[in-house]
């Protein structure tokens, strides 16, 4: 439970959502959230060097509030979404390159 507090006390309302379909929308991301409360941002990451800019699986929400989003990773957490069980997390900083 500390862990969880330490995450949400880093930036409480950003998700990171892993394991999403390729063919997935970030309006669709977006209205699967909206089950569970408001969603002010929805992203889905993009491999930028494909011809067709592929998604990369994954993507990141931004909840209204932080009890929203502490619902949305208990209820969406392992749930199936077209045809794939997500991982709803909180999203923690990118780290840092040593280069």
């Amino acid at each position: 439970m500390l862990l969880k507090q330490f995450i949400f006390n880093m930036d409480n309302t950003k998700l990171y959502v892993g394991n999403l379909s390729y063919d997935m929308t970030e309006q669709e991301l977006k209205n699967y959230f909206e089950s569970v409360g408001e969603v002010t941002h929805a992203k889905i990451i993009f491999d930028e060097s494909t011809s067709n800019k592929k998604s990369k699986g994954f993507g990141f929400i931004e909840m209204s509030s932080e009890e929203n989003a502490k619902q949305a990773i208990e209820k969406l957490n392992g749930t199936e979404f077209m045809g794939r069980n997500i991982i709803v997390s909180a999203a923690r900083p990118r780290a840092k390159k040593d280069y």
